[in-house]
């Protein structure tokens, strides 16, 4: 048998080395364009010969910092976001030639405005609907962010460059969907610790052709232990886990459930299976392909929202879950109204667990999953 761990471990360390290949990259001559968010095209910025990373916003640290500048009642995500930006502790942020944002909310449209006086942002104007008429507003903010990038980093962006970049990305998309459908064996070949892992891996694999090969290795010698007998996991109670972004800080929610019986099966949010379920069209010109496929990706800014609702029931009939585990961090408004629509829609049991991003509450997120996971049971 394939062994596994060895995998694990060469991913864990790819997280801290990720800074260094990035300063690696620039003293190349590369550029860094910093993101935040699921609905920025990458295939446009990778298009120019740029690197786009996904920069720091999970952590309580900067938030203090973030709170000089932004109210105290504002959601954890923009007030850290902005805190690694102005305490210059984020190594992505630090190398960036220009920051992409999206006005998925009024806290993080607003907060763009303070961060364009640490960096050049370039804020795309997100339609909050999906409807013929929105995917042509929203081509036309994707076309004007190519210009702007053209601009500032001295390139130009060929039709070919989009189309090269487009079936890459779908690339990825295919291996990380083969990885994710792992887990929908019974029981799971691996934790949802273990999971998470992966797409934070994912994050820093900034495009490397030798990183997807990874999850390739991974995916094929999990499958090809467990046909062979090896059960990872034991048989536990099978939970999605939905709602805000995750990351870092939040993974004391993932340990609450892990810990009380349950197994974390797939990751709904905006950093898991969300932005990778449907690809971008070859076939079609590629503004119209990308446009189409952005604005698909179900956030809950979108108004209404009936794709996330329909995504998660398919995932609940297809990961065979038990329960659905719904993250809201605090003060988001959008994600928080959307619960009742959720809990609704799911005929399985659910729950849904405000938090930020410190960790007080961890005691209370371990009663709080105890008590659900057992009330499955």
């Amino acid at each position: 048998m394939t062994d596994i761990e060895s995998i694990f471990e060469t991913m864990r360390n790819a997280l801290s080395a990720g800074p260094v290949r990035i300063k690696e990259a620039v003293d190349e001559g590369r550029k860094i364009v910093g993101c935040y968010c699921a609905y920025t095209p990458y295939e446009v910025i990778r298009a120019t010969g740029a690197i786009p990373v996904t920069l720091c916003s999970t952590s309580d640290k900067p938030i203090a910092a973030g709170e000089e500048h932004l109210p105290r009642n504002l959601c954890p995500l923009i007030k850290s976001s902005y805190g690694f930006a102005l305490t210059d502790t984020c190594p992505y942020f630090h190398f960036c030639s220009i920051v992409i944002g999206e006005t998925t909310c009024d806290g993080k449209k607003k907060m763009y405005e303070l961060l364009n006086r640490l960096r050049p942002t370039h804020v795309m104007q997100l339609p909050q609907t999906y409807a013929t008429e929105s995917i042509a507003l929203w081509k036309a903010e994707i076309e004007r962010l190519a210009r702007r990038l053209e601009t500032e980093l001295g390139v130009t962006i060929t039709e070919s460059d989009l189309k090269r970049e487009i079936s890459k990305r779908n690339t990825e998309r295919r291996v990380m969907g083969d990885f994710y459908a792992l887990s929908t064996l019974n029981p799971a070949p691996l934790s949802g610790l273990e999971l998470n892992l992966v797409n934070e891996f994912f994050k820093v694999s900034f495009g490397d052709e030798k990183a997807l090969e990874l999850v390739r290795e991974l995916t094929k010698a999990l499958r090809e232990n467990y046909e062979e007998g090896e059960r990872r996991v034991a048989p536990r109670k099978r939970i999605i886990v939905t709602g805000c972004p995750t990351g870092k800080s939040l993974e004391k929610v993932f340990n609450a459930i892990e810990e009380n019986g349950g197994t974390i099966v797939a990751f709904e949010n905006c950093g898991g299976i969300k932005p990778n379920y449907e690809l971008v069209d070859e076939t079609r010109p590629p503004y119209d392909a990308l446009a189409e496929k952005y604005l698909g990706i179900p956030c809950s800014c979108m108004s209404p929202n009936n794709k996330r609702l329909d995504l998660l029931e398919k995932l609940v009939a297809d990961y065979h879950a038990d329960g659905v585990v719904d993250i809201i961090l605090q003060a988001c408004h959008t994600y928080n109204v959307e619960t009742f629509l959720v809990r609704e829609r799911l005929k399985i049991p659910y729950i849904a667990v405000e938090t930020d991003y410190y960790q007080s509450d961890v005691e209370q997120l371990s009663t709080r999953m105890g008590a659900f996971i057992e009330m499955m049971n």
